[in-house]
């Protein structure tokens, strides 16, 4: 019996033991656990389940902007060119250092909580990066727009880079709060910034972004909140909670008798059905068109607070483009432009975007055209007109080829 007891005292107290150090180490997990997100926040990593379908599209190669790709090797040696502009900026617009430091430091909380995971920079870091990082692209935007270059410039050096920059600044991950940049300016120039706003020479900068007329008087989180505004009309429909998607590819509408027109509208929302004829905005796929509607479509999957309207479009585009045939259809419209040669590539790309992504709700203008598109495929009159019709013109051209074979014959008998 006291062997017994013996053995239930130090059983009892080893797992008193394991317990002490269990519960130590929840409350040390607690204690390490990261604030909310905060209702700042703006920036985001895009989640692994969808990074995983074109991880490049993401990951920017040549820059960094902002604390999530920063300190890759890769970028030491743009981080040098960055060195360069900074003291070209400071230089040119006599900016005492001072003064930089102090403003860019009394706004560092709020900078951090402008990204969805915790920076884990020190302040001097950190503060360091943001003047490097936004200084260059004011100094980059202002050269752009004074067409300027010094020799020792590495965006004339290496021409490929300026397309390269002007790419990865669109890039999600890869941004900086607009209100620093916009700061920085104001600190900077304040004479210049009176005249000419910093939307204005983001505009001037992202110019061939900007596919129908926007007004510059508009408030962005950054780049990408910005590529993505660019896409979009002055007033959105409401959205409906559900969805209603075409199901049949503009190869079938087409055999259903709709027709296709490019509309003069570039902004995406404005794809419509009236009449029998499907409007379809001018579509360019071009290298760097991936890339860039991936970017929006995450943004407006990461932040709740931006209602999909772009990635809509593209989901209905999914189910409109199906085959290489649909592709040659539009192209020969004149509504699809294929800049990458292959209309495989197209109907793949097309088809990829999507992987991924749940919809919930939807414009409601789409919603209808959902509808409308299935309902006038579904009626047998209209697929018997279309029938019809192309036995009708069939008919005519042999018609026409019989007159010729019989006049052709005609005047062979007068000749002989």
């Amino acid at each position: 019996m006291e062997k017994l007891a013996s053995k239930e005292t130090r059983t009892s107290g080893g797992n008193e033991n394991k317990n002490e150090q269990l519960v130590n180490h929840i409350i040390t997990m607690f204690e390490n656990l990261e604030p909310p997100v905060s209702t700042e926040c703006c920036i985001y990593k895009v989640p692994y389940y969808l990074r995983k379908m074109n991880e490049g599209a993401y990951t920017p190669q040549v820059i960094s902007i902002g604390p999530i790709h920063h300190n890759k090797e890769r970028f030491q040696a743009m981080e040098k060119h960055k060195v360069r502009y900074f003291n070209n900026f400071k230089q040119q617009y006599e900016i005492n250092l001072e003064d930089l430091v102090s403003t860019i430091r009394e706004m560092e909380d709020r900078i951090r909580r402008c990204y969805v995971e915790t920076v884990q920079l020190e302040s001097d870091d950190f503060v360091q990066m943001i003047i490097l990082d936004a200084s260059f692209i004011l100094e980059l935007f202002l050269n752009y727009r004074s067409r300027e270059r010094t020799r020792d410039d590495p965006m004339r050096v290496e021409a490929w880079l300026l397309n390269m920059v002007w790419r990865e600044l669109l890039l999600l991950e890869n941004q900086l709060p607009f209100f620093v940049i916009e700061k920085l300016y104001h600190l900077a120039l304040p004479y210049l910034s009176n005249s000419i706003s910093l939307i204005q020479l983001t505009f001037d900068f992202f110019k061939s972004l900007n596919i129908h007329n926007k007004s510059p008087d508009v408030e962005i989180q950054h780049f990408t909140d910005l590529l993505r505004f660019f896409q979009l009309p002055p007033h959105l429909p409401y959205r409906v909670p559900a969805v209603s998607f075409p199901k049949y590819s503009v190869t079938q509408l087409h055999e259903a008798g709709i027709k296709f027109k490019v509309v003069p509208s570039k902004c995406l929302l404005d794809l419509k059905f009236k009449k029998g004829v499907l409007g379809i905005p001018l579509l360019e796929f071009q290298d760097d068109t991936e890339t860039l509607v991936r970017n929006i479509i995450e943004l407006e999957q990461c932040d709740d607070r931006r209602a999909a309207y772009i990635t809509d479009f593209y989901l209905i585009l999914d189910r409109l483009i199906k085959t290489t045939e649909d592709v040659d259809l539009l192209g020969d419209k004149e509504i699809l432009i294929n800049w990458l040669g292959d209309n495989n590539v197209v109907t793949s790309m097309i088809s990829n975007l999507n992987r991924g992504i749940i919809s919930r709700d939807l414009n409601s203008d789409f919603y209808r055209l959902g509808i409308d598109l299935n309902d006038y495929y579904e009626d047998p009159w209209h697929r018997w007109k279309a029938i019809l019709r192309r036995q009708y013109s069939i008919m005519a051209i042999l018609a026409l080829v019989l007159t010729l074979i019989q006049t052709v014959l005609s005047i062979l008998q007068v000749v002989l």
